[in-house]
């Protein structure tokens, strides 16, 4: 079983927001539990450097567009590691290995005769680095997401003949209704190109900064007939004297945020059968995080910088909060108020007070030692495993999240019911209690190994704390996974008590 998975490569017009540091961490997740069921998986996330932008802003720093993009690239790098992202590759735009795959892949598409020059005269708006439509403007003339007037721009480029490929994209969807999800961006893709295709522009004039075209080099590749490439560019490179395409192509799921579903939904496929590919396996559309109702970015200037909440809760925290405060696939409002709460009130107190209680009462009634003795099981583990595997299957990460939170109130429900405190005052009942002790510690660790790929930190830590093995083999989300040991000591707190700082200082 193979699993390629690919964020958007990120803008490096600015440093990065709480939105990339949310689809970075929800991709480590997904990743992280299909590698628990065994798959052969690949994880790519990188950023986007020949943007128009990304140049502007390089010459507002009175720096060349390569040294800032050098500069840049730093703190997008350490992104991922910082929020417990562990990611296979790190692509930039500006890669030589990037660059000369382009070439030839866009060479592969004029050679194919989908290629042809004219005239473009349109609105651009440089924040989407997208060409707009009247339509979609606002009755301003602004932007709709950027809020900003978009420049008129009319000069010579070269066009990919998207318009021939229509009936195509259509079979593509109708054969496959899971190529995208969730089902409304699939009908909205579906419908966009069911409504007529127009041919776009895959070149620029007048920029230096960019990729050269191979039979035009006094124009260089538009953004997005660049940055798309990177999905299959990467593998050709990634691994030194190895091509990884065999391997993992078409195997490939892309996460995109909802702004860019066009591009990837409509366009991407378009490319690919031009230049002679097989389309992504699926792509799946995730909506916004919300702030006062509007979309969390730099450039709308009420961004959320993720490493400094990561600095005052930690990354596993900021994680969590992520994944459950909006359904993923859907836009949703968040606070930081929100991340406080959930930090107090589920990991500190589900979760954490559960290991200090359970592991404190191993240690003080029965010396560390954990038996089995005589309990029926509290949960049904086996059925948990299964409900999220299914839902992480199709991308429902907090349906997947809830579930296994589910599970940790049911052993504190379980705790609270069994009384172990009052099982230890009459030895009669010595099998008894070791049978919940032992319920107690199989559930957590059960939900040690299902929470792991959300909590990547904090799973492990529950597993060494209870003295169990640290395999986090999705197998082990069952019923009697736990060994009988000896050496559980009262835990310290998994998430203790900080100096949280007002809503607004973080």
């Amino acid at each position: 079983m193979r699993f390629y998975l690919t964020t958007p490569i990120y803008y490096v017009n600015s440093t990065p927001s709480i939105g990339n540091a949310y689809t970075t961490s929800i991709g480590d997740m997904l990743v992280r539990h299909q590698r628990q069921r065994g798959a052969d998986a690949f994880y790519l996330t990188g950023v986007d450097e020949h943007a128009t932008k990304v140049w502007r802003v390089a010459q507002e720093q009175g720096l060349d567009a390569q040294e800032y993009a050098d500069r840049i690239a730093v703190p997008w790098r350490e992104l991922a590691p910082r929020m417990n992202a562990e990611v296979d590759f790190f692509i930039r735009t500006s890669d030589e290995g990037h660059k000369t795959f382009v070439r030839e892949f866009l060479q592969r598409m004029y050679d194919n005769g989908d290629v042809y020059q004219d005239v473009y005269a349109g609105w651009y708006c440089v924040g989407c680095e997208e060409f707009k439509t009247e339509e979609e403007l606002t009755e301003d003339g602004l932007c709709s997401i950027h809020l900003t007037k978009p420049e008129w721009i009319e000069e010579k480029n070269w066009f990919f003949r998207l318009s021939a490929y229509q009936e195509r994209l259509l079979e593509l969807y109708d054969t496959r209704p899971d190529f995208v999800l969730p089902d409304f961006r699939y009908n909205e893709a579906r419908s966009f190109i069911a409504g007529g295709l127009r041919d776009f522009s895959i070149s620029r004039a007048g920029q230096p900064w960019g990729i050269p075209l191979p039979w035009d080099e006094s124009q260089v590749a538009y953004v997005w007939a660049d940055a798309l490439v990177n999905y299959l560019s990467a593998l050709t490179y990634a691994r030194p004297g190895e091509d990884l395409r065999d391997r993992y192509w078409p195997a490939v799921h892309h996460l995109l945020g909802k702004d860019i579903l066009r591009f990837h939904c409509v366009y991407w496929p378009a490319m690919l059968f031009s230049a002679g590919y097989e389309p992504p396996q699926q792509l799946f559309v995730h909506g916004y995080l919300l702030l006062d109702d509007r979309k969390i970015s730099k450039s709308l200037g009420n961004a959320i910088d993720p490493l400094d909440l990561v600095d005052v809760y930690g990354a596993d925290a900021v994680r969590y909060w992520m994944a459950r405060a909006v359904s993923f696939g859907r836009d949703g409002s968040v606070s930081i108020d929100g991340i406080r709460e959930r930090y107090e009130n589920e990991l500190a107190n589900d979760l954490g007070n559960l290991l200090s209680r359970t592991t404190a009462m191993v240690a003080q009634y029965r010396s560390g030692s954990l038996r089995r003795g005589d309990a029926e099981p509290p949960l049904d583990l086996d059925a948990l495993g299964a409900d999220v595997g299914e839902r992480l299957d199709r991308f429902d990460v907090t349906g997947a999240l809830d579930a296994v939170w589910e599970g940790v109130r049911g052993l504190n429900q379980y705790v609270n019911a069994e009384a172990p405190w009052q099982l230890a005052k009459d030895e009669a009942n010595a099998a008894r209690l070791d049978g919940v002790l032992y319920n107690l510690v199989d559930g957590l660790t059960a939900l040690a190994v299902a929470l792991s790929p959300f909590l990547p930190e904090t799973g492990p830590s529950i597993l060494e704390a209870l003295r169990q093995e640290s395999d986090l083999s999705w197998d082990r989300v069952r019923n009697g996974v736990a060994a009988e040991v000896d050496g559980i000591a009262a835990a310290k707190p998994l998430f203790p008590k900080i100096e949280l700082p007002p809503a607004d200082a973080a």
